[in-house]
This record gives structure tokens, sequence and C-alpha cells, in this order.
């Protein structure tokens, strides 16, 4: 049963870019960074990204706040394959506030079921968020 709590509304406009988002034709890595309004118990856009990096999506994860990131990534294959993975990225770093832990953790199964992704993946901190953390964490979908 708590596993249905929802903690937090999904602001309309982001259920849409989310929706926009998945079904991007760009070939490159793009994200979307996400926050709780605490105003309004309300998951809000904080940011996009296009054409970006890890590298530089890393930089912009705040130290002390969690943020929800959603990842479209280019993943180049031994084979020569290219795919494209989403995947969401929950990052809760120590040092956040309790109350605000307690409405992302609470929020985050239905952000995910509404965007529809099986990568899902948290990290405590944004150092933890590397290129290689990445790849490592998608072998396990192979």
């Amino acid at each position: 049963m708590a596993a249905n709590v929802q903690v937090c509304e999904i602001d309309p406009a982001v259920e849409e870019k989310i929706k926009k988002f998945r079904f991007r034709k760009e070939k490159n890595i793009a994200g979307i960074m996400l926050k709780i309004e605490k105003e309004g118990l309300k998951v809000v856009l904080d940011d996009e990204y296009e054409d970006t990096s890890i590298e530089e999506l890393q930089e912009e994860l705040p130290e002390h706040q969690p943020r929800y990131l959603l990842l479209s990534y280019v993943q180049k294959h031994d084979d020569g394959r290219v795919s494209y993975p989403l995947c969401f990225i929950f990052c809760s770093p120590l040092g956040s506030k309790p109350e605000l832990m307690m409405m992302y953790a609470g929020s985050m199964k239905a952000l995910v079921n509404t965007a529809g992704l099986t990568k899902v993946f948290e990290i405590r901190n944004a150092e933890e968020f590397t290129e290689e953390w990445l790849l490592e964490k998608l072998k396990l979908f192979h």
C-alpha cells in the first residue's frame, strides 16, 4: 500500500515535456532536470539541457538539494551499434533536508511510472554521476 503513496503531484507541463522528450529524434545527449516546488507540492521543470555532456549535467546538480534527472544518453557499443537509453536518475545528496528527501522519495515512483522508464538509478552526490558510473549501470540492462 505504501508504495502507491504520491506525495507531490506532477505538473501537467512536466508530463507533456516528458512525453516529447521520450520521442525526441536528436542523436545527442540531453537532459531534463526536475525539482519539487515545496509551496505547491508539485514536480516542476528546473532546467533543460540539449547537446550536453555527463560532466556538464554533473555540474548542474545541486550539492545539497535532491533533483530528478531524465537523461537521453548516446551509448556506443563494442560491436559498433549505437543505442539511446532513456534513464531516470534520482540525486539525493547527503545533507539535504529530511522533509525534502521524503517529498522526493515519495514522489519518485509516480514520476517514473508517468515517464514509463525502466532504467532508474539513484546517486547520493553529484560526484558519483560520471560516464563510467552510467555505463556500469547500463550494463545491467543487456
